[in-house]
């Protein structure tokens, strides 16, 4: 196989049965290709062994397109927005497009991450390009190919729904008749990309290549996976966080019928069985003594304590004129304190992985968001080369940054390189409530002056918090300084001359990890209430307030002014209900959201909710609506009811009767007005998580009086 310099993306090959195969070479990924092991070839077949880790995109002898997917299926829509960016330039026929998860590879990084995961609400913004060229490429091919057949110039003919027609003389042929053809030519490097007046798919939407199956039962998830011979291992882990495994008595647990071993891992005790059952009885009857944790989390008051005494610690993080001068000449100043608490991910599906180990081979079904590193931690724990640890990446029962963690999979692997068999590992809800990466807490200390005529001079904000990014990349963390931490905070989009956000670093012994929309969830909820309040001390409407400091920001200034729109700002409404305003920028998208409120008899009711996004070019505006649709649900629960606790070194609550969700009768009305843009693709499965926690506190402000500062919203904060 020839080189190719990182600008020449797509490689090509003929297929047997005549498939025409093309390969994406992301850049820079080249060399993180063969470091795996040999290059990896396409395969040459159109088989059920022709996915090889390089192909993208297969066009197949029946005509049918293969597209396969470097993100990971969470939900969120990625099967079939990616794949529209490649059909849309090859002009095929969608009902014979059909998607598939793309194996564990460095060819298949994110060009937005420079690694194969899916986050930060990066899949469509990473892949809008190459998968658009793979498509174009496939066109010129199939065209070119098309042209020789009838003998005519290349020029005279157009690919559209699956045929190449040549419309001079009404002749045309399917892209499956062509493919064979089409592979013997040469890759063209240059390719025209449609204008957005020739698209007939992006921008229009398509129904979504998952449902299907999701819908008749025929979609495989996690738990879903089996193997002939499979065995089933569940794990028993200390009840307080970073204890160690001590001295263990299995003799009750291997006594119970159907159960093969016992297993002391470093922080658990995996009992595998015949079935979940008999593992989950051994596992009961497990007597184990536990070493004691060098930092142990402390109760949930010293906790918070910890959090509010190291605000008087904080490091600066941004610092825009003099933020201090400004409060102490200021004619008016405002000070407010907000707590978030620790967040728990409890995605639909409980985390899961399926592990055959052999002596020169590994498989994995694992439904995780990151399978090359999980391809590179099998690798490390069996002695394999990577080239020998192969990835299958099913359905995922939700993600929202929980199976971007490779515990469950360090898990399985350990425990099926000691029995020799295929060993599902399954947790159970409480394992997944208890042993989590939380969303950390966070207190957050705000300041502002206002001048004699209700302007704002100066801005304050301290944050205090653990950190993601020190306990993932702790390179990354210097002096205590964490940017990721104080997203949305130090991001402050109003125009006020001094402006000072600092933070500190708190360790409390608690794990975490990334959660739907990380930090902003938590500074946006501060800096989106705070900027309220100083609205209405100003004695001013807060979404004109709003408006009149985001001149600079175009934007979010239109979203904002389209979300007061369509939210019916300004306008009458019953005693005891109220409407609140919150916007922010956000992975590059811009969204702005009103929420209307009930507060009767001290209960709330969120009645509806009005979003307003600004994405950049939108591919599926189905997926866009849906995913605002999703943030609100998400944080809803978050809002009204969501929170865990520490008590006795670890995590208080245990299942959804102490962990509840938002019921379907509590999810409000949710309108989505979409703005648009040609501009570049911005996230989507996140942004419309931070506004919503402000909406509904500022409107509920706006119908009690009440300001509520800490989450989430209790009786107390009603009446």
């Amino acid at each position: 196989m020839r080189r190719v310099d990182r600008r020449t993306f797509l490689k090509t090959s003929a297929g047997a049965g005549g498939a025409l195969v093309l390969g994406l070479v992301l850049p820079g990924c080249e060399s993180d290709s063969e470091a795996a092991g040999s290059p990896v070839p396409l395969q040459r077949d159109s088989g059920a062994d022709a996915l090889a880790p390089n192909a993208f995109l297969r066009v197949e002898a029946d005509g049918r397109v293969l597209v396969m997917i470097p993100s990971a299926e969470m939900g969120q829509g990625v099967f079939t927005s990616l794949a529209m960016l490649v059909a849309e330039e090859l002009g095929a026929d969608w009902s014979q497009v059909r998607a598939e998860h793309a194996p564990a590879h460095a060819a298949y990084a994110n060009p937005t991450r420079k690694r194969q995961a899916t986050g930060g609400s990066a899949s469509v913004r990473g892949f809008f390009m190459p998968m658009r060229k793979a498509g174009a490429v496939a066109r010129e091919l199939l065209v070119s190919a098309a042209a020789t057949r009838l003998q005519v110039p290349a020029a005279e003919c157009r690919a559209e729904k699956g045929f190449v027609t040549h419309p001079p003389s009404g002749r045309r042929i399917t892209f499956g008749a062509l493919a064979g053809d089409a592979a013997r030519l040469p890759v063209p490097t240059r390719v025209a990309l449609k204008e957005p007046a020739e698209m007939r798919l992006l921008g229009r939407g398509a129904p979504r290549l998952d449902t299907p199956s999701k819908v008749d039962g025929s979609a495989v998830f996690g738990q879903d996976v089996h193997l002939p011979g499979l065995l089933i291992a569940s794990v028993e882990r200390s009840p307080r966080f970073g204890e160690r495994v001590g001295q263990v008595d299995a003799r009750a647990a291997i006594a119970i019928p159907g159960v093969h071993h016992v297993l002391p891992l470093e922080h658990g005790v995996a009992v595998v069985a015949d079935g979940f059952e008999a593992a989950q009885a051994g596992r009961a009857r497990l007597r184990i003594q536990w070493q004691a944790s060098t930092n142990p989390a402390p109760d949930e008051a010293a906790a918070w304590q910890r959090l509010r005494a190291a605000l008087d610690r904080s490091v600066p993080m941004r610092d825009d004129g003099d933020a201090a001068g400004a409060l102490a000449q200021a004619a008016e100043r405002l000070d407010a304190q907000y707590e978030v608490p620790f967040q728990a991910h409890a995605c639909m599906e409980p985390p899961s992985c399926t592990a055959y180990v052999r002596a020169d081979r590994c498989d994995l079904w694992v439904p995780t968001q990151v399978p090359e590193q999980a391809r590179w931690l099998a690798a490390t724990l069996t002695g394999l080369p990577e080239a020998h640890v192969h990835v299958h990446t099913p359905f995922l029962g939700g993600g929202f940054g929980r199976r971007l963690e490779d515990d469950f999979v360090a898990e399985a692997v350990t425990i099926a390189r000691q029995v020799r068999a295929p060993v599902k590992l399954l947790w159970t809800r409480e394992d997944d409530l208890r042993h989590d990466f939380y969303r950390p807490a966070s207190v957050h200390r705000l300041s502002a002056g206002l001048t004699d005529s209700g302007a704002p001079i100066a801005w304050r904000h301290r944050v205090a918090s653990p950190s993601i990014v020190a306990r993932r990349f702790p390179e990354a963390v210097r002096d205590g300084r964490d940017k990721s931490a104080v997203e949305g905070a130090a991001t402050l989009p109003y125009a006020i001359p001094n402006v000072h956000v600092g933070y500190a670093l708190v360790d409390l012994g608690v794990p975490v990890g990334f959660w739907r929309s990380v930090a902003f969830s938590q500074n946006v909820f501060a800096v989106e209430s705070f900027i309220d309040e100083v609205a209405l001390a100003a004695g001013r409407d807060p979404y004109t307030f709003r408006h009149e400091l985001l001149a600079a920001r175009p934007r979010l200034q239109q979203v904002l002014d389209l979300a007061a729109s369509r939210g019916d700002w300004g306008t009458p409404l019953p005693p005891g209900h109220g409407r609140g305003i919150a916007a922010a920028e956000s992975f590059r998208s811009f969204v702005a959201q009103v929420a209307e409120v009930a507060v009767q008899d001290g209960r709330l009711r969120v009645l509806r909710v009005v979003c307003a996004i600004d994405c950049g070019f939108i591919v599926n505006p189905d997926t866009v609506v849906a995913q605002m649709e999703g943030s609100v649900a998400w944080a809803l629960t978050a809002t009204l009811k969501g929170a865990v606790t520490l008590q006795d070194g670890g995590i208080a609550q245990s299942n959804l009767h102490d962990f509840p969700l938002l019921a379907m009768d509590e999810m409000p009305d949710v309108e989505v007005h979409r703005v648009q843009s040609a501009e570049t693709p911005g996230g989507v499965g996140e942004p419309g998580v931070p506004p919503l926690a402000p909406a509904i506190t500022n409107a509920i402000a706006a119908a009690t009086g009440r300001r509520v500062r800490r989450l989430p919203i209790g009786p107390g904060d009603l009446a």
